[in-house]
């Protein structure tokens, strides 16, 4: 049972998602308006929030930056009736971990919330260090020589898509299934920019980088 927190102001929607994700044995909650989320979503104990992008006072894109800034890392999907491709990249950008268009289907939404469900649970107790690098999972912690590093949402899934990759070549493809999800929409060049930002925050030069190596062709490739 995950405790999820469903912010949505539309009564007969937010209604809807409450009774299905308590059908599937989940603790439900629900906030009607930005201000609100961005106060409950604060809380400890969240597993996931589901999160509307219009919403009265402050708007679904705005609480997700405010919550990933002020550190919480729980899992955010974003649920709106815009379906521009420029929304859907902003609102990942600013660290929701998927996104689905309304109107949606209940069992999509099921299946993509049991799979970032999976994802998180996945990853607890995981520590992976190289370098100076340390990177514990369950608490989305990174630090280098001890330095606790602030990362974006998108810069800390790609660095454990990258430590769990056993050195494999990751393509940018495979890198937007691992880290973004097979069904988003997300350019190569955006792939390279997190990158780039990402050797800034934990290669010792990120001119050289020794962790995270360009392959020429191919994509990425991670070395201890």
């Amino acid at each position: 049972m995950a405790r999820i927190l469903v912010v949505e102001d539309e009564a007969d929607i937010a209604m809807l998602l409450a009774d299905d994700l308590s059908m599937e044995g989940h603790q439900v909650e629900v906030a009607r308006d930005g201000q609100e989320a961005g106060q409950r979503g604060r809380e400890s104990g969240w597993d996931l929030i589901v999160l509307d992008v219009m919403l009265p006072k402050k708007d679904g894109f705005e609480v997700c930056r405010e919550l990933r800034r002020a550190g919480v890392r729980t899992p955010i999907v974003l649920l709106t009736a815009k379906s521009h491709e420029a929304e859907k990249i902003m609102g990942l950008d600013l660290g929701a971990d998927d996104y689905v268009t309304k109107p949606f289907n209940p069992r999509e939404l099921r299946a993509r919330i049991r799979a970032l469900l999976r994802r998180a649970e996945g990853g607890a107790g995981e520590v992976v260090r190289f370098g100076a690098v340390e990177v514990q999972a369950a608490r989305a912690e990174v630090r280098v020589g001890g330095r606790l590093v602030d990362l974006t949402a998108m810069e800390f899934k790609l660095l454990l898509a990258f430590t769990r990759s056993g050195g494999r070549v990751l393509s940018r493809d495979q890198l937007i299934d691992l880290a973004w999800g097979s069904d988003t929409y997300v350019t190569e060049r955006a792939v390279d920019a997190h990158i780039v930002n990402l050797r800034r925050k934990i290669e010792p030069g990120a001119g050289e980088p020794r962790h995270i190596v360009s392959v020429r062709g191919l994509g990425y490739r991670f070395d201890e």
